[in-house]
């Protein structure tokens, strides 16, 4: 009677195990089956609907007022590079002008120079033609040589004058040493001793220079 209450008690464990399990088993089957719905569902995110972003749009009109600024100023600087360019150019034209009547009129001042540069010393000299013609008029009615003499050195005198007051004065040469470059040797002699070598000992025609520049070379007999 034990083994048989024994076999009733282990009988209603088992089915009271199986039944566990079963419950156990379904529970695991259908949590497979919501993990597998999980992982195939598609997370649908809703969608943003973008805004614009005022930051950028303020940052863009900037940009293009700047660039607007520039150009302004740019063009501003070109009409005032033009302008300037235009009155120097205007001012250059000008001082060519000037410039080219100034050349013109030395080139015609120069011109003038040369053609009339005689004027004022021929003009000079007048005054003593008419001292020699005065002279010469009275000589005729005077038989005294000496009175005619000083006549002619109170001219010779005044003429004298006249060239050095023009810078024209006559070369020192007696006992002067020879000098190629003011001196012109139109005879050589022996000298009459050592000391007179290479010294002028006479002068056949005077030597004339003007303002320290020759302008007559001196004629003149050597020593050798």
């Amino acid at each position: 009677m034990f083994g048989n209450v024994f076999v009733v008690m282990f009988s209603k464990f088992k089915k009271k195990n199986m039944k566990k399990n079963s419950i156990h088993n379904e529970a695991t089957s259908a949590n497979d089956t919501v993990d597998e719905n999980l992982n195939e569902a598609t997370v649908v995110e809703p969608e943003v609907e973008s805004q614009p972003d005022e930051t950028t749009e303020t940052a863009s009109e900037s940009d293009v007022d700047e660039e607007v600024d520039a150009q302004s100023k740019l063009e501003k600087e070109l009409e005032e590079t033009k302008a300037a360019l235009e009155k120097e150019k205007k001012e250059y034209l000008f001082l060519m002008a000037d410039f080219d009547n100034f050349r013109k009129r030395v080139l015609r001042e120069k011109a003038e120079l040369i053609k009339n540069g005689a004027e004022k010393a021929l003009k000079g000299i007048l005054p003593i033609v008419d001292d020699f013609e005065r002279g010469l008029e009275a000589s005729k009615a005077v038989n005294d040589a000496e009175s005619i003499r000083q006549g002619m050195e109170l001219i010779y005198s005044k003429l004298v004058k006249y060239l050095s007051d023009n810078g024209v004065k006559a070369m020192e040469t007696t006992n002067a040493v020879f000098d190629p470059e003011i001196h012109e040797a139109v005879a050589m002699v022996p000298a009459a001793d050592e000391s007179q070598k290479g010294l002028i000992i006479d002068t056949t025609q005077k030597g004339y220079t003007l303002n320290d520049k020759v302008l007559r070379h001196a004629k003149v007999v050597v020593a050798q």
